[in-house]
């Protein structure tokens, strides 16, 4: 997995690019817990993620309630492959995805 992250003053997007699996996930998850904390508008853009696992899901989830109580998260371009993911889990009740 690669990201490519732009911080603009509260805004964060992140593009994931490849795999989020268990072994990806904590980096991830490590690079939110350091970057949310001012964080009023965040953007997961998945055009180039080509597969998530259960601990991808995860992480996403922990980013929507933490943006749910300082602000708003997105998430754009989901691949058809990912997109089957997040309704197979009920995501797509839980994110908005555009």
């Amino acid at each position: 997995m690669d990201m490519e992250i732009q911080k603009d003053g509260k805004k964060l997007d992140i593009k994931i690019v490849g795999r989020l699996d268990s072994k990806t996930a904590p980096e991830l998850k490590e690079m939110l817990n350091d970057e949310l904390k001012d964080i009023e508008e965040l953007t997961f853009d998945l055009s180039e993620l080509i597969y998530i696992s259960s601990a991808g899901l995860r992480v996403i989830l922990s980013a929507q309630k933490t943006m749910n109580k300082q602000g708003s998260m997105k998430v754009t371009n989901v691949q058809d492959i990912v997109m089957e993911v997040f309704k197979s889990t009920g995501f797509v009740d839980i994110l908005t995805i555009e």
